[in-house]
């Protein structure tokens, strides 16, 4: 079966890339396809989330794995695409290169067969040019805390070693190591 999946970024133009790719390929393999449709050079790290139909994060998989153990964590390699995509479930979200967030919505849209001759993954259909940078999204939390440094607080508020005798109230001195 092949899956042919939209794969639209997080901006307020319209820019996406459809690609065909073999319902069996594992999810590696699907963010090499997506690296290669949006022209990155492949050098970050990246990790695709399921999510439900409201598009909200549920639990993430990562292209390496970052667990404390080795084998803790299950990575994209472990999961085929037909494993988390299928007609009920036809949703995830994939974040390339945590530094600038490129993020992106994945969308199910159609299971064909194959066709003969083709190959796969396949770019189908490329709408939009990449933007220079990632979208900035503006992140607010739900406790007054986190939306303080809008009130007046700057970054000498914020330092935590503001005098000479910072470290006395911890028994040890500055440069203890």
């Amino acid at each position: 079966m092949i899956y042919k999946l939209r794969v639209i970024l997080d901006a307020e133009e319209d820019i996406f890339r459809d690609i065909a790719i073999e319902s069996n390929a594992n999810l590696e393999d699907f963010h090499n396809a997506i690296v290669n449709a949006f022209g990155f050079d492949g050098s970050e790290v990246a990790s695709f989330y399921t999510c439900d139909d409201q598009w909200n994060q549920q639990d993430e998989i990562p292209l390496f794995d970052t667990g404390d153990e080795p084998g803790q964590v299950r990575i994209m390699a472990d999961f085929a695409l037909d494993d988390l995509l299928y007609e009920k479930q036809t949703k995830m979200i994939y974040v390339y290169d945590f530094f600038n967030m490129w993020t992106f919505f994945v969308e199910l849209a159609a299971m064909v067969e194959p066709e003969e001759g083709a190959t796969y993954p396949e770019l189908l259909y490329a709408h939009g040019q990449l933007p220079a940078g990632a979208t900035d999204t503006d992140f607010e939390g739900e406790d007054e805390l986190f939306n303080d440094f809008e009130d007046g607080l700057d970054e000498e508020d914020m330092d935590l070693f503001d005098g000479d005798d910072s470290f006395e109230d911890f028994g040890f001195e500055e440069n203890w190591n």
